[in-house]
């Protein structure tokens, strides 16, 4: 799929950052939209008002300073991160409605590799499941920037990863909140066929205007 690419191997995160930024600065209103599918050496970031107190033990993992929205999170690899660079104005979608297809573009893909129970919450921007004991934990967080109708960042969906280093944040700033991935839920998928479903499903979703 022309538009949808793949960072080569395990990506430093504000190299890739840095790049999204120049990507969007020289954008022109006939370019098309770009996918980039990324997986990440382990890093903490912040979004752009993320409160450095929902940091509870870094150990010895990088913190960066972004400007998506949303608080803490954690990259890592096993991890697939797929980067959004979209003409919000083309798609005619407001950035409510945008982050809502994101989510769903996420519950689909998750459906699909059975995974049925995904949802999403009302007010915490992300992708769930329900627990036994009737809470919630998440696999999936989002979060993006718009610049001059021109949106980047994108979604994370924990494929197959090591999920220790969320226990040294409040996940997207809520305390105690669980994190799990596709593996914790006994689903074993390469981390290439998810990205793909997924970048798939952004496409339509979110009326991208790729090749």
């Amino acid at each position: 799929m022309a538009g949808v690419w793949r960072w080569p191997g395990v990506a430093d995160y504000a190299t890739v950052f840095q790049a999204m930024q120049t990507f969007t600065a020289r954008r022109q209103p006939d370019d098309l939209d770009e996918l980039w599918l990324v997986e990440h050496s382990p890093v903490y970031t912040l979004g752009q008002a993320g409160n450095p107190e929902h940091i509870l033990n870094r150990a010895d993992i990088d913190v960066v300073q972004s400007d998506r929205g949303g608080q803490v999170t954690y990259h890592g690899p096993g991890q697939v991160v797929i980067y959004m660079m979209a003409d919000l104005k083309r798609t005619t979608l407001t950035i409510r409605a945008m982050v809502q297809a994101l989510e769903q573009a996420l519950i689909d893909t998750l459906s699909s590799h059975g995974l049925t129970q995904a949802r999403r919450e009302p007010g915490a921007p992300g992708v769930y499941l329900p627990r036994p004991d009737g809470r919630i934990a998440k696999i999936a967080a989002l979060g993006i920037k718009v610049r001059k109708a021109y949106t980047y960042h994108g979604v994370a969906l924990n494929v197959d990863m090591d999920l220790a280093p969320f226990l040294g944040i409040n996940p997207c700033g809520y305390q105690g909140l669980e994190t799990i991935s596709m593996a914790t839920e006994g689903v074993f998928v390469p981390w290439e066929a998810v990205a793909m479903n997924l970048a798939g499903s952004i496409v339509g979703h979110c009326r991208l205007r790729v090749k």
